[in-house]
């Protein structure tokens, strides 16, 4: 529509489906109605960027840059890591293959990260100032640090050794519902985490993300801790709306 402003367009690639929207960057919400792609099968990088240029084609402004999550470390547009999609992703320099198919400015995001800086900007976290810590308890146990509004990616603070083990084994809610945990057990497991974190890093703020969060009355008021911590509040919208928050930023820089 003539004078509608073009807003960037964020997407959240999982190794279930590719979803996207415009998000209006004053509100961090959608501008539009989110699309959903199932991934291809086997996920391969080139099958993956077919189906985000049709995302793109459907639902972006012409000229909007992008913003692409992935499930994995990203370093200078270069996918490190590949714990839940295919593993020629890593290697893979993604912003490259990305800016061939949809020609137009674009940047990638590991998704933990992505979500980490919406719930700061837009979630639970805004207007905090110095250290936040965002964890998403799922299978394993994403992270994301922003700190003043600044994001420090790659964190994987969910792979913290832990007596002699990876934290997300022992405190994922994968964990509690494997080992079929009350709220309060799960929570002696959880608290060791935080207090983890806490020791390292003194943060400000905890914010914790996830499918989980819904229940949140349920665990966070039994952690053993000192930060103040909170649930999320953009929930499944978080990672589109960093994403497309990131690329607005850096076509911008």
């Amino acid at each position: 529509m003539a004078g509608t402003p073009a807003h960037p367009f964020g997407i959240d690639f999982g190794g279930s489906g590719i979803k996207g929207a415009p998000v209006d960057l004053s509100s961090g919400e959608f501008a539009s109605e989110r699309t959903r792609v199932e991934t291809p099968r086997g996920g391969r990088p080139d099958d993956v960027a077919g189906v985000v240029a049709e995302l793109v084609s459907r639902g972006a402004s012409e000229g909007t840059p992008v913003g692409i999550t992935v499930p994995g470390v990203v370093v200078r547009g270069v996918v490190r890591s590949a714990a839940n999609i295919d593993k020629s992703w890593i290697g893979t320099d993604a912003v490259r293959l990305f800016k061939k198919q949809l020609d137009r400015d674009v940047i990638v995001v590991n998704d933990a990260d992505a979500a980490g800086l919406a719930e700061a900007r837009y979630g639970a976290a805004r207007d905090r100032a110095g250290l936040v810590i965002v964890t998403t308890l799922g299978t394993g146990i994403g992270t994301a640090l922003v700190h003043d509004g600044v994001l420090v990616p790659n964190s994987e603070l969910g792979h913290l050794e832990i007596g002699g083990k990876d934290a997300e084994t022992q405190a994922a809610n994968s964990v509690r519902e494997k080992r079929d945990l009350s709220w309060k057990e799960w929570a002696k497991l959880l608290s060791r985490y935080y207090q983890t974190l806490e020791r390292l890093l003194s943060p400000d703020l905890f914010v914790v993300g996830g499918g989980v969060s819904k229940h949140a009355d349920k665990f966070l008021p039994l952690l053993a801790i000192d930060t103040p911590i909170v649930p999320a509040t953009l929930r499944n919208t978080a990672g589109i709306v960093g994403a497309a928050a990131l690329a607005a930023e850096s076509s911008s820089s």
